[in-house]
């Protein structure tokens, strides 16, 4: 069977003779009598008596007014379904980049503590003014006392801080 797209355009001809001419000036009458109707309608109504096509078939007038109202409204709605998915993928990207602009931010400033800290423990010695704590235990109290690990000595001048 012949399958058609959803719109297809035919085409009429007039001949310059005087059947045709004679055609197309009743057809320009009865167009002007009925300025609802359009030269498709004409023709679509003509082919329907024609062909002798039942009228339980036949589409109303009412019926292929409300297609082309429906197709309207489908149309509408599509333009508007497009923007609102414009304006939601623009507002996610500006979202997306404001997320991008703090990632940055606080990488920059880890960045910056991080030499700061480094700057520190390079500058400043550890200092002795912090007591060490003495952890002593009964199962080695007969061993002299061992020297305080050098990375927890800088460690604790850090706690003293705080």
């Amino acid at each position: 069977m012949f399958q058609w797209s959803k719109k297809v355009v035919k085409s009429v001809t007039f001949n310059p003779g005087v059947a045709d001419e004679s055609l197309l000036a009743v057809v320009e009458s009865h167009l002007e009598q009925q300025p609802d109707k359009t030269f498709s309608d004409l023709c679509k109504e003509a082919l329907w008596q024609s062909l002798c096509v039942p009228e339980s078939v036949k589409p109303s007038p009412k019926m292929a007014a409300t297609e082309s109202s429906v197709e309207q409204k489908i149309d509408e709605l599509q333009r508007q379904v497009a923007g609102l998915e414009e304006r939601f993928f623009a507002k996610g990207a500006h979202r997306l980049e404001a997320m991008e602009r703090h990632i940055l931010q606080l990488t920059q400033q880890i960045s910056h503590l991080a030499i700061i800290v480094n700057e520190r423990s390079i500058v400043q010695p550890p200092t002795t003014s912090a007591p060490a704590i003495e952890v002593v235990n009964t199962a080695y109290a007969a061993s002299p006392m061992e020297e305080v690990d050098p990375v927890i000595s800088r460690l604790s001048q850090f706690l003293d801080d705080f």
